[in-house]
């Protein structure tokens, strides 16, 4: 791949910070890529390497930007199939299986989302970052469901954004031990770092930890267990199985913060993300996508219909 060259005149009455210019005539770079790029070398004004990021430029400056490919960041792309729910110039949304790790990690350097996505569609390399890219969000190892990346730059800032700003809406499907103490209601409990368990997360402390938000409500009520709907506001790791804990029901089969011996015959936890809602880049109007259950836990769940 050759490096993109793009030239601009500035024709601003006032003059103006180099790159703020470069930001709003590169919408699909953030403006700390831009800067990288100038720190660089990669920005010429006037024929001359630009001196600094906050470099003054007036009217009928020539500017040059040349844009290198994405370096190479070592990530193998694989061929593993995917189940794409759908894909278009700007982003792909994958219904991910349990067991499949989304992105390289220690322990984890193959067999994961991000190789196989660079299996499908090498040129998404390096877009948002070399070791994760087209990576927007996140979903634990054995959490079944929706993710969706980003196959540009613009797109990938696009939806950053729409995360931050907490305009995704997420519903999860969740099918607990025990039941809520109420049949819908909303858990406010930060979540940080367990200090006894490193790889843990834990409930702490308000201003110990991060703000967590979910809202929930019970689908069906059995005997000995609750399928839940939740809506987590906030993004934080681990965030609704903690959430269910707190509220004293446990995911069925999560080891980690639930039982031991899960109550059910299962092999995971029984959490899927099931719909996404979203605004695409360049719409006014959001999608909503859906993935249902997987195999394995709609047998577990007309299991305990049938026995409870």
């Amino acid at each position: 791949m050759n490096d993109r060259v793009e030239t601009f005149r500035y024709s601003g009455e006032n003059p103006d910070r180099l790159d703020k210019f470069l930001v709003s005539q590169l919408p699909e770079f953030s403006r700390a890529r831009i800067q990288g790029l100038i720190a660089d070398g990669f920005v010429k004004v006037n024929g001359a390497h630009a001196r600094k990021a906050g470099q003054t430029i007036e009217e009928g400056f020539s500017i040059e930007v040349r844009i290198p490919p994405p370096a190479p960041g070592g990530l193998l792309a694989e061929n593993i199939p995917l189940d794409i729910i759908f894909e278009n110039d700007d982003l792909i949304v994958v219904n991910k299986p349990a067991g499949m790790v989304v992105h390289p990690a220690a322990g984890h350097d193959s067999g994961t989302l991000v190789n196989a996505v660079l299996g499908y569609d090498p040129d998404m390399e390096g877009i948002g970052g070399e070791e994760r890219p087209g990576l927007v969000h996140r979903l634990d190892k054995d959490t079944s469901g929706l993710i969706v990346l980003a196959k540009n730059e613009r797109a990938h800032n696009w939806l950053q954004e729409q995360f931050r700003l907490r305009k995704v809406e997420k519903t999860y499907l969740a099918l607990v031990d025990g039941h809520p103490p109420t049949p819908s209601g909303r858990v406010e409990a930060p979540i940080g770092r367990d200090p006894s368990h490193r790889k843990k997360m834990a409930i702490v402390q308000p201003g110990k930890g991060r703000e967590a938000i979910s809202e929930y409500k019970a689908l069906e009520s059995f005997k000995r267990h609750t399928l839940l709907e939740f809506h987590p506001l906030t993004g934080r790791t681990h965030q609704i199985r903690l959430h269910c804990k707190f509220l004293g029901c446990p995911i069925v089969g999560d080891s980690v913060y639930g039982r031991r011996s899960p109550s059910a015959e299962i092999a995971r936890h029984f959490l899927h993300a099931y719909r996404l809602k979203i605004v695409l880049p360049g719409d006014d109007r959001p999608r909503v996508f859906e993935a249902d259950l997987p195999a394995e836990l709609k047998k577990v769940l007309e299991e305990v219909k049938r026995y409870e």
